[in-house]
């Protein structure tokens, strides 16, 4: 027991000594950078054009495999999206097995088999993996190219372009890069509805013909699998391949603004602004100054402790974060500064860019940071060697960038060696102060400050065409917003007509994440109203106004409405809005212009009511009818935008009313969809004062 006692005591006593060396008001100083160990991968030159690279690893009883196509950017003019829609295409199966089958013989294997524009993937276990390489090679030599397929994919293609049209994350980036390189540079130009409604079927043939080869081609396979039989199913599979023989494009360089600018697209929906500063930088991997760029950009806004991220979000709170990235190849490439930010921080957000910028162009660094980046950026790329894909893509790199043998193996080495003095020197090189800056979000509420920093401000549209107030004068129509609404009134049935509809009832269905729920409005002049959506005969949601209070259910969870809300819904006199636009001198009508709704022309018309809230309205220049609206509330301090599309308009008894709602409630991070459709609607009968308590 006394030996036991006495070596407690040892053990107690020296973590006392420990804990007296360790100063906890100081950070553990960074150690030295580790050691790499990169197994080089073995390397076979097919006849046709394709390069093995096998880096054989017994660890797991796995294989895996990825082919690149080195093509370089493409340009694809009036057809852009045709290359997208080919790498889709040669996933719907081949010549012999329709997509339903190809895709039972990738899970019976319990394999990833997956295909692209620049080649595809497989991966399996060590006994399924000749099979699961064998689809790939099948799907890329022989794809099926049917014509439903294509029509499907198209389809998709386009309902995804119409979902990005308010989407001001989506907008920036294709505006930012349009703007950047050019429209017509194969970095700059983008898909549109128009231009993949264009794309055929024999456009895509035509591209996979110009693409898909084995001329500049990489085939990594990484694994449980021994090089020499590596090659063996490499040349079993992909030996007889043939396909055009690929140059890379020479591409001129493109200038960087002279002067500081600021770019704004007009977002009136957008819930914060998109803010993305950039510049075209020229950096090959095989230079001198790619480390300390990376390390500039890393100290810059490569993560939580960098200086946009702490300045942005943590000293401002502008921000959720704030990042910078810096791009590297063959060809020029972006900086980016970016950060989705408060609508009403914009202007100072640009400022605080700017003076990051500025800063870490005329300031050195402290040896305390430069040392902390160094141990965090040694850290998460050593961790990145665990994973043998990694040090495979490595060799494809090397070789495709001609770069050194031993880059990778020295990397960090060349990573450490970098310097204060280089930070600073690269980043007065590649970061410029005088940049191009691009703002997304609501130009009613951002312009006026913008303008104030004393740099150019240039308004763009979605589709990074320049908009000169010349331009706007001219798209402003000749139009009375009154006049609008007194078209919309008389088109779906007139003053007379509405003012007899005293109650209403429309009942439907609600499509939202794959559930149908029934849905149940009801109406009674003055201003009562109530919405019940149930599901299975329960009570999902309920909202409800009686004329002079009401209340918001969900489930169970029940809130009374407020005093700004009640006020809202106190304002209306009847079951037609548009009638108290008219009628109620208190309500403001401006024409904002003319918008695209799907694929027709709407007069944009700013409704303000006698509280102050404004919804935009968009109304058919030619149907006449009401076929958008847009507002913004706010929920738990969040902007939410919801925007209803009303279409599919019928006739009940006198007056048209729309059968169809498409509502889409869009916030910070995050947006949701769901349609309604009405299969029924009663005018004066059914509805009783007792609905609405």
């Amino acid at each position: 027991m006394k030996k036991y006692i006495i070596i407690a005591a040892g053990a107690l006593l020296m973590q006392y000594a420990q804990a007296q060396t360790i100063d906890r008001n100081q950070k553990p100083k960074p150690g030295p950078a580790p050691v790499l160990s990169i197994k080089d991968p073995v390397i076979y030159n097919m006849p046709n054009g394709i390069t093995v690279l096998v880096v054989e690893d017994h660890r797991l009883p796995k294989v895996s495999a990825s082919l690149l196509i080195d093509a370089g950017p493409r340009t694809e003019g009036s057809k852009a999206g045709v290359i997208r829609l080919m790498g889709g295409m040669l996933n719907e199966g081949t010549k012999t097995l329709p997509k339903a089958a190809f895709d039972e013989a990738v899970e019976k294997l319990g394999a990833n088999v997956s295909l692209n524009s620049s080649g595809g993937s497989a991966s399996a276990l060590t006994r399924y993996f000749k099979e699961a390489f064998t689809l790939m090679g099948q799907a890329l030599k022989e794809p099926s190219f049917t014509q439903e397929s294509f029509d499907k994919l198209k389809s998709q293609a386009i309902t995804g372009l119409k979902s990005e049209e308010k989407n001001a994350t989506a907008i920036a980036s294709r505006v930012t890069n349009a703007l950047a390189y050019g429209k017509t540079h194969p970095n700059g130009e983008f898909e549109t509805e128009q231009t993949v409604q264009s794309v055929t079927l024999a456009d895509v043939k035509t591209a996979y013909n110009q693409y898909i080869t084995p001329s500049r081609s990489y085939l990594t396979i990484v694994g449980d699998i021994t090089p020499a039989n590596a090659k063996a199913l490499a040349t079993e599979v992909f030996g007889t391949w043939k396909g055009a023989a690929l140059t890379l494009p020479k591409l001129t360089p493109v200038a960087n603004v002279a002067k500081t600018e600021i770019d704004v697209i007009d977002v009136p929906t957008a819930v914060q602004s998109e803010i993305r500063v950039v510049n075209l930088i020229d950096l090959k991997k095989s230079n001198p100054d790619y480390f300390p760029t990376l390390l500039a950009n890393y100290i810059l806004g490569g993560g939580a402790e960098s200086h946009l991220f702490m300045n942005l979000r943590e000293k401002h709170g502008f921000t959720y974060g704030a990042y910078s990235s810096v791009g590297s190849g063959r060809w020029q490439s972006l900086f980016s500064a970016s950060a989705s930010v408060r609508t009403a921080k914009t202007d100072s957000a640009v400022t605080e860019f700017l003076n990051e910028i500025k800063r870490i162009r005329t300031e050195k660094v402290s040896a305390e940071e430069l040392s902390s980046a160094k141990a965090l950026y040694n850290g998460s790329f050593a961790l990145g060697l665990e994973d043998p894909a990694r040090t495979a893509t490595f060799a494809s790199t090397i070789l495709i960038n001609g770069l050194p043998a031993d880059f990778y193996k020295t990397y960090l080495q060349k990573f450490n060696a970098v310097t204060a003095q280089d930070i600073q020197r690269v980043a007065q090189k590649y970061l410029n102060y005088d940049t191009r800056i691009v703002v997304v979000g609501n130009a009613a509420q951002i312009m006026e400050g913008l303008k104030k920093s004393g740099y150019p401000v240039k308004l763009y549209d979605k589709y990074a065409s320049p908009v000169t107030e010349g331009a706007k004068a001219a798209a402003m129509p000749n139009v009375k917003a009154s006049d609008v609404i007194k078209d919309y009134i008389a088109t779906i049935g007139g003053v007379a007509e509405l003012k007899k509809i005293t109650s209403m009832q429309a009942v439907g269905t609600m499509a939202v994440q794959g559930m149908t729920l029934n849905v149940d409005q009801k109406k009674m002049a003055p201003n009562k109203e109530v919405m019940t959506i149930t599901m299975g005969g329960n009570v999902m949601m309920k909202s409800t106004f009686d004329g002079e209070k009401g209340y918001q259910m969900q489930m169970s969870n029940k809130k009374d409405l407020v005093a700004d809300e009640v006020a809202q819904k106190k304002v209306f006199t009847g079951t037609t809005e548009q009638l108290d636009y008219l009628n109620n001198p208190a309500f403001k009508l401006e024409v904002k212009g003319i918008q695209k709704v799907g694929s027709s022309d709407a007069y944009q018309i700013a409704v303000t009511d006698p509280t102050g809230k404004t919804t935009s309205e968009y109304y058919d220049t030619k149907s006449k009818l009401l076929v958008k609206k847009e507002s913004t509330t706010v929920v738990n301090g969040t902007n939410t935008v919801s925007t209803v599309e009303l279409s599919d308009y019928r006739k009940v008894g006198m007056v048209m009313f729309p059968y169809k709602q498409t509502i889409t409630q869009s916030a910070v991070g995050q947006e949701q969809s769901f349609a309604i459709t009405i299969t029924d609607i009663k005018l004066n009968s059914g509805v009783t004062a007792d609905d609405f308590k």
